[in-house]
């Protein structure tokens, strides 16, 4: 363990996924091909919707703003995993370790608000067809965008400050495979309320009130499909995909973080969070595409040229 002379511990050991070599590698394999893959995927989306202009409407136009995130969102955390399977030392300093924590949560926090301004967008386009460009303007899309990234950014900036400020006097051994919240507080040698009731306090706002939004959001488009004489599978399909992403996000984020220190079995944490880390944003960009009939037009158009 290496400390200043405060006792301060300067770096961590990231335990990771210790075991044999082949096993390892084989584990290796794995993310390496599920990070190229998420990455190949969001980037084909962004292009799309980019380079085809009946995708240049306001659905699409966060469905690029979610695929830009999920790009960056699983480059925080793989490529540091991938160079520690093959590296003699899984050190991170703790300043590089609370760098990969501020940019986790930020974009986790956006992803919160990004996936709420989806649903308003579904809302409108459903239970206000003859409003709907008037509300969902190019304007109004952009400023929701900003809002989102500047909320999730600004979040994670206040977490992270309360966070850093803690003594870290040793153990240095993190059991995980990036720096999480639960895994880093753990290792604190001093009080850490505060930064508890502010994380708490926080993840209660980011959390709460975006799911807020959603909810409502579909309790209207419930009930205004369920008027409707005909068109009620068509409503339903333009919401599907966003819904099924709401329901793998918030469920694998609550389970992880509505107690972040009730849960010790971080061998089970590490699995969670190989889900909702990496699982997430690859099977994101396949849950909209197949069931957007837009979109895969789009595909199809750019595999034919």
């Amino acid at each position: 363990m290496e400390v200043d002379n405060q006792t301060r511990v300067t770096k961590f050991i990231l335990v990771g996924f210790p075991g044999s070599l082949s096993m390892r590698a084989a584990v290796f394999l794995v993310f390496l091909v599920a990070y190229i893959l998420t990455v190949a995927e969001n980037v084909i989306i962004i292009l799309l919707i980019q380079q085809n202009r009946p995708l240049h409407k306001p659905m699409y136009f966060f469905l690029a703003n979610l695929s830009f995130l999920e790009t960056w969102y699983i480059s925080v955390t793989v490529p540091k995993l991938l160079f520690s399977f093959w590296s003699m030392s899984n050190h991170i300093s703790f300043t590089h370790c609370m760098i990969q924590l501020y940019f986790f949560i930020a974009l986790m926090c956006t992803e919160c608000v990004l996936l709420a301004a989806m649903a308003y967008d579904r809302y409108v386009a459903i239970c206000r067809p003859l409003h709907y460009p008037t509300i969902m303007s190019h304007g109004v899309c952009l400023h929701l965008a900003l809002g989102s990234w500047a909320t999730g950014f600004g979040i994670s900036l206040a977490k992270i400050y309360f966070i850093s400020r803690l003594s870290f006097c040793g153990p240095n051994v993190i059991n995980h495979f990036f720096c999480d919240i639960s895994p880093v507080l753990t290792l604190s040698c001093t009080d850490m309320s505060i930064a508890e009731l502010v994380d708490f306090v926080l993840a209660l706002i980011i959390f709460l009130f975006p799911l807020s939004i959603t909810v409502l959001s579909y309790g209207c488009i419930l009930a205004t499909v369920l008027r409707m004489p005909t068109g009620k599978q068509k409503a339903f399909s333009t919401c599907a995909s966003h819904l099924v992403v709401v329901t793998i996000f918030y469920s694998a984020t609550i389970f992880m973080y509505a107690r972040p220190r009730a849960i010790h079995a971080f061998n089970v944490n590490k699995i969670i969070s190989i889900f909702y880390a990496i699982g997430t944003p690859a099977l994101n960009p396949f849950i909209y595409c197949l069931r957007n009939r837009e979109v895969k037009q789009a595909l199809k158009k750019l595999v034919y040229c």
